[in-house]
Order: structure tokens, then C-alpha cells, then sequence
């Protein structure tokens, strides 16, 4: 068994931290394994990042090269940055005009020469994210005919004419065009969605793909898109997380190792970008914490409060009595544990969320949840048995499920007690590998031939 695993990165959100797991037990298995990533940024074994330069030509390739050397200085900070703009407008102008017309960018020539950067011969293709600027969508015909691939969407984005999730927007369903908002990760300049969404869809009518997705929420959105003429076979595989990481642990230790007050009420919100991030709701949990902090929906005003939003650098500030603490990204899934193992009630606040590794973390870790139901995760929380879920948006419903577990410490440990009991039954990583290596065995017992289309 070879397997070949694609995503635009190595480490960064939850879409990363699945593919870099995946990867880990394959080879703790003694799979043949290889992970290949749009930006590499680890030195994990078996990680590499997909050669795009080699397959340009010299004067292409000069140009992206000085533009990559220019760097902003404090006498000149713009002119570095604009000149490099214009080397890679000259470099690439079929690019750079698509990207002003609002096309989506599938300019990265080493994604049609993937399985030979490999270093081995794959026999399958698990495919994760492939927006983030890495992957040519154009090459997945002649990918699937070649060798058996399955995807793992993560997002909504191959269902759509430019977005990872469409915030409400059900034009995906019969074209797109007319795009409420084209800021929407991925983002474009003017609206050519229908017109992206016309390419995906003639794309993959000359595909034969195996299609997984983490939550049903999402399995439905496929069902009912432009992809589902091209998938032969489709799973609902829940993500999993690493149980021996992501467990109980002394509070009083953790909140020791991270410089966190002993004796407070800590809350966590972890997120890739806390702020910046458009599908969670910062605003939402800065309401709950003026709530908390000295609002209708207060808490024990002598105990000190604090929320630790981790996964972006910022100023910590007050609210009120409570404290509102940034901490900058945390790669080591062991650190990453303590802030769970810290915090005494896990909050997660979004507009729209597939199936949020941080929600199975925090549960792994017997710390109960509030969160909003929203995606996927009413498929992780049962409200009122392992968390509590409210309406998205609602940060009166939050605040007062927060202040309800904050007040009592064996409500608290029975609402734990029972998250720590779900994610051992659902959510171990172990299961979730074994879900993948089984398809994996069905998928290469069946001859390529019979369940492969040859791209025009």
C-alpha cells in the first residue's frame, strides 16, 4: 500500500492538523507514505512541498525569483512589494489577467507532475484542501485516471464558485453568479463565480472520485452540488484526535506551566486567526464576555475571569472584571493539551464550522462545551449530555449555559465526565485511520479500469 497524501499545508488549521495525523498513523502502521503540501513548514518525515518552480521557463523563472528576493526597508516599505507585484504580472500576465477578472487561480504547474515528485509510485491519491493557493484543479481528470483518488473535503469550496463556505448563499447549488460576497476566503476581485462554477463542473464530469467528508451536514451539501455526478463512492468518516495527547490532566499543573491564575474561572476559544477568521464569530464572544464580565449574565463578581483565545497575537484586554488573553499559534499538540486541560469550560462561537477539530480536543480532555449549532458540530455535541449547544449568534444563550457550569463544580465534572466518555467511543484518531485504511484496501482491490474514466 502507497499512499499519497495532498494539502496546502503541513501545519495551521484543522484541515492540516487531520492530513498531518493521518500521515503520522500511516506510518506508525508501516503504510508507504508520503505527504505533499503547498507550503511546507515543519520538517515532519515523509512531508514535501510540491516542486512548482522546475517547470517554469528561465525568464519565468528569473522573474519570480528576483520578485521572491525583494524585501520591504524602512526608507523605501512600499516599492520592494510593488515591484515584486509587477515581476509576477510579468512573469505569469495569463495569471495575473485571470486573477483580475476574478477567476479562480489554478496557475501551479508541479500539481500535473505530482505523483512523480513522490519519490515512489503511488497507488492512491487522498486528497485534502485544494484551494490555498497550491493546486491546479484543471490536472484532477488526468489524476483520477491514473490512479484511484479520494478527497476529504474539509470545506465547501469544490462545491462553489469561489467560497470554502457559503455563509447562508445558496446559489452553489444551480450556478453561482451574483456573489452576496466575494471577500469570502478564498476571496476574488470581481464576480466570475458562475463561471468558476461552470469550470469545476465540466472538470469534474471527467472525473471518478471517492468523496469523504467529517460530518454528514456536510455530505448533504455534496449530495446536492456539482460533484456528485463525479463521485463513485462516498463516506462520512469523523475526524479523529490523538487520545493519548488530548486526555485529562492536573489543572493545577497546566494552569502552572502556561502562567495561567490558579485560582480563576478559565474559559478557551482556540482558532486558526481568532479575529481575523470569518467563519468563527469573535464578535459573538466578546459579547458573552461583556456578559460575563459585568453584564446581565454575570458570574461571581470576586472571582476572577479569563478567556484564553488561542491561535493569534494580540494585546491582552480588559472587559469589565474579566480578562481577555491572546496567545499566538501553538504547534505541539502537547502544549496545545494543556490549554484544554487548563481551562474549565471550552467555548466555541461560529457562524458556519464542518466538523471543528478543537471541539473533539477539548471533549477528549473531559472539559465541556458551548458552542454554537451550527455545520457539523450538533454531530460532535449532544446538548445537554456532553455540552451544550445554542443558537448561532446568540450570546445571551451562551453567557448563561457559561455561568450555569461555572457555578458548580460537579455539573461541570459530569458534563466532562461525559464528553471525555463520547470522544472515547467516537472520536479516537485510531478509528479514524482504520476507517481510511479499509476503504483504502476496497478502493485498490477493484481494478483501476473498472471505476476510472480516461480524461479527454
Amino acid at each position: 500500500m502507497k499512499i499519497l497524501q495532498v494539502n496546502s499545508s503541513d501545519i495551521g488549521g484543522g484541515a492540516e492538523r487531520v492530513a498531518l495525523s493521518l500521515h503520522h498513523a500511516l506510518l506508525r502502521l508501516g503504510v508507504q507514505a508520503k505527504l505533499a503540501v503547498g507550503r511546507r513548514r515543519s520538517i515532519e518525515p515523509g512531508v514535501f512541498q510540491i516542486d512548482q518552480a522546475t517547470r517554469h521557463g528561465f525568464a519565468t523563472q528569473l522573474c519570480l525569483s528576483l520578485a521572491d528576493c525583494l524585501h520591504p526597508s524602512d526608507r523605501w516599505p512600499d516599492i520592494p512589494g510593488r515591484v515584486a507585484q509587477l515581476l509576477r504580472a510579468v512573469a505569469q500576465p495569463g495569471r495575473t489577467l485571470r486573477r483580475r477578472l476574478g477567476r479562480e487561480d489554478f496557475g501551479f504547474p508541479g500539481s500535473w507532475h505530482l505523483l512523480e515528485q513522490a519519490g515512489f509510485t503511488p497507488r492512491l491519491l487522498h486528497a485534502h484542501n485544494l484551494h490555498g493557493g497550491y493546486f491546479d484543479l484543471r490536472c484532477l481528470p488526468r489524476l483520477s485516471g491514473k490512479i484511484p483518488v479520494l478527497i476529504t473535503l474539509h470545506d465547501a469550496w469544490m462545491l462553489s464558485g469561489h467560497c470554502a463556505h457559503s455563509l447562508g448563499c445558496t446559489r452553489w447549488r444551480t450556478g453561482c453568479g451574483g456573489c452576496p460576497d466575494l471577500s469570502i476566503y478564498p476571496s476574488v476581485r470581481r464576480d466570475a463565480t458562475a463561471g468558476n462554477w461552470r469550470l469545476k463542473r465540466d472538470l469534474y464530469a471527467r472525473c471518478r472520485l471517492r468523496v469523504a467528508t467529517p460530518s454528514r451536514w456536510l455530505m448533504r451539501q455534496v449530495e446536492q452540488s456539482m460533484l456528485a455526478p463525479a463521485v463513485v463512492e462516498s463516506r462520512v468518516i469523523p475526524n479523529g484526535v490523538d487520545l493519548s495527547i488530548f486526555r485529562p490532566g492536573d489543572r493545577d499543573a497546566a494552569r502552572a506551566a502556561l502562567g495561567l491564575p490558579r485560582e480563576a474561572d478559565i474559559l478557551l476559544f482556540a482558532a486558526n486567526g481568532v479575529r481575523r477568521n470569518p467563519f468563527k464569530d469573535y464578535a459573538m464572544l466578546e459579547r458573552v464576555l461583556e456578559r460575563l464580565g459585568g453584564g446581565k449574565t454575570a458570574g461571581d463578581p470576586e472571582r476572577e475571569l479569563v478567556l484564553v483565545a488561542l491561535g493569534e497575537e494580540a494585546p491582552s484586554r480588559r472587559i469589565g472584571r474579566a480578562e481577555l488573553r491572546f496567545i499566538p499559534p501553538v504547534t505541539n499538540p502537547s502544549e496545545v493539551a494543556r490549554y484544554y486541560q487548563a481551562a474549565d469550560v471550552y467555548l466555541h462561537a461560529a457562524r458556519v464550522d464542518t466538523f471543528p477539530t478543537v471541539i473533539l480536543e477539548a471533549m477528549a480532555c473531559g472539559l465541556p462545551v458551548v458552542a454554537t449549532a451550527v455545520g457539523g458540530v450538533p454531530e460532535q455535541v449532544r446538548d445537554g449530555l456532553d455540552g451544550f449547544l445554542v443558537p448561532a449568534g446568540d450570546d445571551e444563550a451562551m453567557a448563561s449555559r457559561t455561568v450555569w457550569l461555572l457555578a458548580d463544580a460537579t455539573r461541570r465534572q459530569l458534563i466532562g465526565r461525559a464528553a471525555l466518555n463520547r470522544a472515547d467511543a467516537c472520536f479516537d484518531l485510531n478509528q479514524q485511520t482504520r476507517a481510511y485504511l479499509d476503504w483504502y484496501q476496497a478502493i485498490l482491490a477493484i481494478p483501476q479500469a473498472q471505476t476510472s474514466r480516461r480524461a479527454a
